[in-house]
């Protein structure tokens, strides 16, 4: 149940998203616990429907949320009224060993096409929404879509998950549609993949010799031969390796927009190694061509800030077309494709 009181801290979408020719956008957000629980009467938490409010006026197409702990209840109630808010379908996963499943909400205009796809969620602590759309401009041309929330606690646990992913890429390679996907990965990019960009722009890789919080230590480090911790990459690197796209790193190397690496957690964790960039967007290498801008909006409302894909609709439809050329994979990828 929706309130009609003013809001008391809601920011608006930024006046300067003129790109002048239509776009596509997608955000990221993992809304901290949902918003928390109802209020009494049955009121959605005040959070939630601020943050909602602020995500319809970002007027994403696609929206992946991470964190939709109460959106199942009273028969996905939450999940209808975001819908309703956003003016978009919403799709809710099953939930895993974890308790807040992910949630992801399709623009009908633009993807006028969507269905859940079904998969074993026996493999995932939490358990992503994967789609399959059909954009308008070209709708012979599947377009899977995903929001996943990676295992916080568990090297290999991320790694498993991170091994399904690349199975969906495969089959969308093999059928020659497209591929976006994206959420709270809770491992770190790959640092080579950030040094191009001026000094400043970018969170230092942590210093794990400084993190006192010694669970957040095991769950998110594995073990040098040396004894030292090193940071877990292996998403970035597996993703990148079977041809999927960072568009932050693309937006900051090849449209020299440094801001799009910035860190998108963890701002008030100096015990867990501070600011980290662990929630990312990534595309095909076709559909990453279109891409015109990534930025990340600071949100009173959770401790993770929401991430911003704005697409050109025109290479878009190029790219699923396979009109223009693939970005190339980073040197550091284990695999470069030929």
């Amino acid at each position: 149940m929706t309130d009609k009181s003013p809001m008391r801290r809601n920011p608006v979408a930024s006046d300067d998203d003129e790109y002048g020719e239509p776009v596509v956008r997608l955000v990221i957000y993992n809304l901290k616990e949902d918003g928390g629980k109802d209020r009494p009467g049955g009121f959605f938490p005040q959070d939630w429907e601020e943050a909602h409010q602020f995500l319809a006026g970002l007027k994403p197409d696609v929206l992946l949320r991470q964190e939709a702990t109460y959106s199942h209840l009273r028969e996905n109630a939450r999940l209808k009224a975001a819908g309703e808010i956003l003016g978009m379908r919403g799709y809710l996963a099953r939930n895993g060993a974890g308790r807040h499943p992910t949630a992801l909400f399709v623009r009908p205009a633009t993807f006028p096409v969507s269905e859940r796809v079904d998969y074993d969620a026996r493999f995932w602590r939490t358990p992503p929404t994967i789609v399959s759309a059909r954009f308008a401009d070209v709708p012979e041309t599947e377009v899977l879509l995903m929001s996943w929330h990676a295992a916080y606690n568990s090297p290999s646990g991320r790694q498993r998950e991170a091994d399904e992913v690349t199975a969906f890429v495969d089959r969308m390679a093999r059928r020659g549609g497209g591929f976006i996907g994206g959420g709270d990965c809770n491992e770190y990019p790959v640092p080579e993949g950030e040094v191009l960009v001026p000094e400043g722009e970018v969170q230092p890789p942590v210093d794990w010799s400084t993190v006192t919080d010694t669970r957040h230590l095991h769950h998110r480090t594995t073990l040098a031969p040396d004894g030292s911790r090193v940071s877990c990459t292996y998403w970035d690197r597996a993703l990148e390796t079977v041809g999927l796209r960072d568009a932050a790193r693309y937006a900051a190397h090849e449209l020299e927009q440094t801001g799009a690496l910035a860190a998108t957690a963890g701002h008030d964790r100096p015990d867990q190694g501070g600011p980290i960039r662990i929630d990312r967007p990534y595309s095909d290498a076709y559909l990453t061509r279109a891409v015109l801008r990534v930025r990340t909006h600071r949100t009173p409302w959770s401790d993770h800030d929401a991430v911003e894909t704005v697409y050109s609709r025109r290479l878009f439809t190029q790219a699923l077309r396979r009109e223009v050329d693939p970005v190339p994979s980073p040197q550091w990828a284990a695999f470069p494709p030929s």
